[in-house]
């Protein structure tokens, strides 16, 4: 194609879609894309391709001399003042970045994706994020109210990977609570079924226990350690998570008897400790990440101001917890 622009799909590149690679390079949409390859005027390898094909490393895209590039940081240049400060909000959550990955420090009470009444959220912000025109994915999920390390992928290759991690049990995660009252025994495991309720207004979205066999109920699995206590009143939990479902700590902890501090969905009839800070009190504390080479990478996010507030409160201390987030299971 006579004065045709090509490039080469990079190793980090391999495995994303065609017209999704496009777009990080064109500011043009999914309509102009897939009349550019079938009419051929964007080609792999020479040939025309469909707009769903699965890049390889190594491969030739070939751009028509007429179509427009790099207008997307052309438009990062003309950013209103609204879309500036939602750059500058989303780079100051980064506590990690590498190759592979970026890891935030999501404040209690944003939504990860839109939705009904969400309004701002951490999917919307993430065009700030990118490098080389790579648009950072989400690989995992965080409830709205609940604070710390939120992952992000780089490359497709990267998502892929992760999202594996995710769903098997080789990544380990730890979280932070307060719960209202004191777990007994105080060192334990939680094995539950959990199904979606299917009630009126906020049943929809509160889990319910299940049994097994019972269409949508899902088998959950939580470990769980008291670092300290503030008499019987409240304890700070360390949780830890071996299977993923919606809601299973906050769930979990309620089955207990002993529900999570703040939470307006698995209320306690317990009292409440007075003095305590508003807002959910659970934190995604730390994340070790196995790598293919040298030792897994461990991440840790700081607590939030609301739960920094209760721990003053209640008399706990950080430094009770040790430097390695495991060692209280």
């Amino acid at each position: 194609m006579s004065g045709a622009s090509d490039e080469t799909v990079t190793v980090a590149e391999a495995g994303a879609r065609f017209d999704r690679w496009i777009k990080r390079r064109c500011a043009i949409t999914q309509g102009q894309i897939e009349k550019l390859l079938r009419t051929g005027d964007i080609r792999l390898d020479g040939a025309k391709a469909k707009a769903s094909v699965r890049l390889e490393a190594g491969q030739v895209v070939s751009f028509p001399p007429t179509l427009e590039r790099n207008e997307a940081r052309l438009r990062a240049a003309n950013q209103s003042p609204a879309e500036k400060r939602d750059a500058d909000f989303i780079r100051s959550l980064v506590i990690h970045e590498d190759a592979t990955l970026i890891a935030l420090n999501k404040p209690a009470g944003l939504a990860v994706q839109g939705g009904t009444k969400q309004g701002r959220h951490i999917d919307g912000m993430l065009d700030a994020l990118s490098l080389d025109g790579y648009r950072p994915r989400l690989v995992h999920r965080l409830d709205r109210d609940t604070s710390g390390i939120l992952v992000l992928a780089r490359t497709p290759a990267s998502a892929a990977r992760l999202g594996e991690l995710f769903r098997g049990r080789t990544l380990q995660k730890v979280y932070w609570a307060v719960t209202v009252g004191v777990p007994n025994p105080r060192v334990g495991q939680v094995r539950s079924w959990m199904v979606k309720g299917t009630g009126p207004g906020e049943l929809k979205e509160k889990m319910q226990p299940g049994r097994q066999g019972e269409p949508g109920a899902r088998h959950a699995i939580t470990d769980y350690a008291v670092i300290s206590q503030a008499a019987q009143r409240a304890a700070w939990v360390a949780l830890k998570p071996e299977t993923g479902r919606m809601h299973q700590l906050r769930f979990h902890m309620q089955e207990l008897g002993t529900p999570i501090l703040g939470d307006r969905k698995y209320r306690t009839e317990r009292e409440v400790p007075t003095g305590c800070a508003p807002g959910l009190h659970l934190h995604a504390r730390a994340l070790i990440v196995p790598r293919d080479r040298g030792g897994p990478l461990r991440l840790s996010a700081p607590l939030p101001k609301h739960m920094i507030e209760t721990f003053a409160t209640l008399g706990f201390i950080e430094a009770e917890a040790g430097n390695d987030p495991l060692a209280p299971f």
